[in-house]
C-alpha cells in the first residue's frame, strides 16, 4: 500500500444484489463494482481493448465481457480470460465495513 492509498466508499452493500455490477465514480474514474455471491470486486470501467466501459458488460461466472468485442475479464483478478483484449484491467482491493463497500484507492487525490 502506497502512502497515498485510503479507503474510498463506494455504495452501501445492499445498492448492489447478487450476480450484478453497477458503475460508480471515484476520485473522477469510473470503478466498476460486482457483486459475485455476497463478495464484492471492482474494475476500472474500461475494456483495455478499445476502451468499452464494462459495467454495460455481460457477467458470466466470475467473468464480464464486453459489449463491443466480447473481450473477457476475471472479476475477483482483471486479467484476461478471453481476447481480443491482451492487458489486464486494474481491479481494486474492496471491503465491506459498516454495511459499507469500500475499495482500496491508490491513485491519489
Amino acid at each position: 500500500m502506497t502512502a497515498t492509498a485510503r479507503w474510498v466508499v463506494v455504495a452501501p452493500a445492499g445498492a448492489i444484489p447478487a450476480g450484478e455490477l453497477r458503475p460508480f465514480v471515484v476520485n473522477g474514474t469510473i470503478v466498476v463494482v460486482f457483486n459475485l455471491n455476497g463478495e464484492y470486486y471492482a474494475l476500472d470501467d474500461v475494456c483495455t481493448h478499445d476502451g468499452g466501459p464494462l459495467s454495460d458488460g455481460v457477467v458470466q461466472g466470475d467473468s464480464v465481457a464486453c459489449p463491443r468485442h466480447g473481450a473477457c475479464f476475471n472479476i475477483r483478478t482483471g486479467a484476461v480470460t478471453a481476447p481480443p483484449a491482451v492487458e489486464p484491467v486494474r481491479a481494486f482491493d474492496t471491503r465491506v465495513r459498516d454495511g459499507v463497500v469500500e475499495i482500496l484507492d491508490d491513485r491519489g487525490d
